[in-house]
């Protein structure tokens, strides 16, 4: 990848992302944090298809740009940071996921799809997307867009 991330072709980016993911899912996963407590985010099982694939299936049928990409990794680090009882593992990725990709396509794009369109991509009811895009943006106080910094 080049060291300045615009330069890089979107399909690098998802692979670094999803890869990274994967890597963070698979030791969170390991350790079954105690403290974590339940969340909206979390599912009743583990989704059958994998990070990669649903990473790609989102940038697919959603059309993220890179800056979304990007923006999705921000809110991980933002939410997590904010929620230390937050764990994402593979009972809470997917559905963070398409919450953080709904959230930073609604923040940088002009144009974006509506929440019945990114819920049914995503796999969840519009019911549920909501809710966890409020439940999302009210633990990073709305803070959606990274600081250029």
């Amino acid at each position: 990848l080049p060291n300045d991330y615009p330069e890089a072709e979107a399909v690098d980016i998802v692979e670094l992302i999803s890869s990274m993911l994967a890597e963070l899912v698979s030791i969170n996963d390991q350790l079954a944090n105690k403290e974590a407590q339940l969340t909206r985010f979390h599912s009743r099982a583990a989704p059958s298809i994998s990070i990669r694939d649903y990473l790609w299936r989102l940038n697919r049928f959603c059309s993220l740009e890179k800056s979304i990409l990007i923006s999705v990794v921000f809110l991980v680090d933002l939410f997590c940071s904010k929620c230390p009882h937050f764990s994402l593992n593979s009972l809470t990725i997917h559905r963070f996921l398409i919450t953080a990709a709904t959230i930073a396509s609604k923040g940088l794009c002009d144009s974006f799809c509506s929440n019945a369109y990114y819920a049914k991509i995503g796999g969840i009811t519009v019911h549920e997307l909501n809710i966890l895009e409020l439940e999302l943006l009210e633990q990073v106080d709305f803070r959606i867009v990274p600081r250029p910094e």
